[in-house]
This record gives C-alpha cells, structure tokens and sequence, in this order.
C-alpha cells in the first residue's frame, strides 16, 4: 500500500476511534441529563407531598385547637350563667313562700274579721300577734338589671389578619439545598465528611450530618455544631454508606432542606489496640483503652501495623489520670515487650506533659501538655531512600500536632518500613484514649 493510502487510512481509523469517544462523551451526557431530570422529577413530587401533609396536619391540628377554644368558651358561658342564676332562684323561692305565707295570713285575716268583734276577740288577737310576728314590712332585695350579668362574647376580627399574615408567609420552596456534600474522604474504620455552604444568602448557625448504610432507609444524627467537617468512625470497611447534611439558619429554629445524598466506603480497616494487656482495657471495638487500676505496667500496642504514610493517624484523649514523665502516646517499627514507655530506640512519641521523644532522646520542642479532649495527630511522609550521609538509610518527614500547635522533624531510621505500629504508656489509671 503506498504510503499516502496508509496515511490516509490511518487518518481515517483515528476518525473513527474520535467519533466513538465523542459518542461515548454524548452518551454519558446523556445520562447525566436523565439523572438531572430524574432528581427534579422525584424531588418534586416528594416536595408536593411533604406540602401537602404538612399543611392537612396544620388543617386538622388548627381545627381541632379551634374546637378546644370553642369549648372552653362555651364552657365559661356556662359556669357564669349557673353562678348568676343561682342567687335569682334563691330570692325566687323565698319571695315564693312569702307570697304563700302572705295567702294563708290573708285568709285567716279575712276569717277573723268577718266574725264580728264580740265573738272572735281571741281570733283576732290571735291573728294580730301572728301578723306582727311574720314582719309585713320585710321585702326580700331583688337585684336591679344593671347588677346582674349580662353575657356577651368578645371575638377580635384581627386574629384572622395576624393568621392571613402568618399562613401566607409560612413555608418556602427551595430549588437547592443551602448546604452540601463536599467530600468523603476514607480513614482507618471511619470516614472524613466535609460540606460547604452553596447559597451565599444563606446564614448558618448550625449543621446537621445523618448518616445510614447504603442497605438500610433510616438515616440517624452523627454530629450536630457548628463545624464544617466530621469524622464518622464505626464504619464497617468496604461497605457503601449514606451521608447527608443541611443547616439551620441564624435565629430560626427548623432545619434547611438536606444536600443531596453522597455515597462513600473506606477500604482502610479501622485502628485496633491489642487486647490482654493486663493494664489495659478496650471497648468494644477496641479502638478505645483505658488504663485500668491494675499495677501492672506496660507499652499497649496496636494489633497490626495498621498506621501507613501519607495517613493522619489521631489519639483523642477522653479522659486524663494523674500525669508521669514516662506516659507516651506515638509510633513505632516494631513492638518491645518490656519496655514501660515508648521512649525508646525506633520510635517517636510525645509525653502527656507535652515533651516530645525520638529513638529515646527528648527533643528541645516541646507541645503544650494533654488534657481531656485534647486531640494528638500524627503525620508523615518519605523524604529519603537509601544510604544518607548521616547513616540512615530510611528517612521520615514527622509532624506532631497538640492543641493548635505542631513540631517537625525528620526520623532517622535504619531500615524502610511500609507500615507501622502505634502505642501508648500510662503508669496512673484513669487515662482514656481514642485512636482512628
């Protein structure tokens, strides 16, 4: 084949080989609009039916505070027409006698008199006794209009304003989210969630992350504060879960929309101390040791050299003992039964008082002392490969950070090491740390 057909022929196939990646860009276009759709339609529709319950619990919830109130009203009229009409009923019978006894006195008057005054003096003595007797001239009080109730109901039409007001002005319909998702970021048995403000408008005074397993449909709190970022630990490795976030506004009380769903796993197994250390015991997941009262003493290790380079490995100090000079909390190439401290050869580690120790030698930096929620990390990276000219042949670039304050350093070590161990030493009980 000449050589302007081959060219022109290999022109042809890199064509080709274009067409098909930009059909492939188109098709994945494609169903990113799909997605796109997809969520506004069913973001939509749940939005419709979070609007309508909503506002059928508000319907039944104001009918029934406005049936209570009606009843409470009707029961007041009650209680005051009772009250007011039972001085009336009193007076009413005892005019009522006096207007029976007033007819038998009229009677037996007329009888008497109608007798004669010769025949019936004893009659009409009789009768006139009983008359001075009865007091004629005692008339029970009736009550003027003016002095009793006259019942009437109070009903301000501005209720229905403030209501109008308030119902037109209640609920929003948002088009995004205030708030979302970052990024998820894998740790040892846990996962860094981090989320930004996206609605520039929007003032947060506090954020809420849910998290669930992919599997599962119920989403639960895992952190709420004021923070941007958290980590989730309790993360089963290579297991997809759910993480969601949203915020509330400065001054209001409900909560904003939740971001869009990410989902994410960690492949790093989580950190775990050794179990059967005397001194020492662990939770259930044994990522937390506590340093128990027994008299024993002694380095608690992890269980595998779990810590890599690169990684940010944390100790969360929960709760504090009494301090000692020989507490440590650091890494090491390989665990020493019968030390009490990692201040020693082939290790770094800083002291509770906050001093900081390589391969045993106390360095002139020194860290702010721990106290309870203090947080130590650990960072490191390869500077140097090789033979060097100060003998090493393995060098680590190592950063310890406390209480907002940090010490660099290079580690010297004499062999390469692609993972390490982290330990801890507390010669009093009491100490609590978490590590992830």
């Amino acid at each position: 084949m000449e050589p302007a057909a081959e060219a022109l022929l290999l022109e042809a196939r890199e064509s080709i080989e274009a067409a098909r990646s930009y059909r492939r860009e188109l098709q994945q276009r494609l169903r990113g609009l799909h997605q796109a759709r997809k969520q506004i339609k069913e973001s939509a529709a749940l939005t419709r039916d979070v609007l309508e319950q909503h506002f059928s619990d508000l319907k039944g919830t104001l009918r029934k505070l406005l049936d209570e109130r009606l009843m409470a009203l009707l029961q007041e009229v009650d209680t005051i027409e009772q009250e007011s009409i039972k001085p009336l009923d009193e007076c009413q019978k005892l005019i009522e006698h006096g207007v029976s006894t007033a007819d038998d006195l009229l009677q037996e008057g007329e009888s008497a008199v109608q007798g004669g005054v010769g025949d019936q003096n004893e009659t009409l003595c009789s009768f006139t006794k009983k008359a001075l007797h009865i007091q004629l001239d005692s008339l029970p009080e009736v009550p003027s209009l003016v002095d009793v109730p006259c019942l009437s109901a109070q009903l301000d039409d501005c209720l229905l304003t403030v209501l109008k007001n308030q119902i037109f002005s209640h609920g929003t319909v948002a088009s995004r989210p205030p708030v979302q998702i970052e990024e998820l970021i894998e740790k040892p048995g846990g996962i860094l969630v981090r989320w930004c403000k996206v609605d520039d408008d929007f003032i947060p005074q506090d954020y809420r992350l849910q998290c669930c397993r992919s599997t599962a449909s119920h989403f639960e709190d895992v952190y709420v504060g004021s923070e941007t970022e958290f980590i989730v630990l309790q993360i089963d490795p290579n297991v997809d879960y759910q993480f969601r976030a949203c915020a509330r506004g400065d001054g209001r009380q409900e909560w904003s929309p939740w971001s869009i769903p990410q989902t994410g796993r960690t492949t790093l197994v989580p950190h775990e101390w050794t179990p059967g250390l005397e001194g020492y015991s662990l939770s259930s997941r044994r990522n937390i040791a506590l340093r128990n009262d027994s008299q024993s003493s002694g380095v608690l290790y992890s269980k595998a050299p779990t810590y890599f380079c690169g990684q940010t490995l944390t100790f969360r100090i929960e709760t504090v003992g009494q301090s000692d000079k020989r507490d440590s909390l650091g890494v090491c190439v390989e665990q020493q039964n019968g030390y009490d401290s990692l201040q020693r050869d082939k290790a770094v580690c800083i002291s509770t008082n906050g001093a900081v120790f390589v391969n045993g030698k106390e360095m002139t930096n020194q860290l702010p002392a721990v106290t309870t929620g203090s947080t130590v990390t650990f960072d490191m990276e390869i500077v140097q490969l090789g033979p060097a000219k100060d003998g090493g042949n393995f060098k680590l670039r190592v950063t310890i950070s406390s209480n907002n304050r940090e010490v660099v350093f290079d580690w010297v070590l004499d062999q390469s090491c692609g993972s390490l161990y982290f330990g801890c030493s507390f010669s009093y009980p009491g100490w609590k740390v978490l590590v992830f």
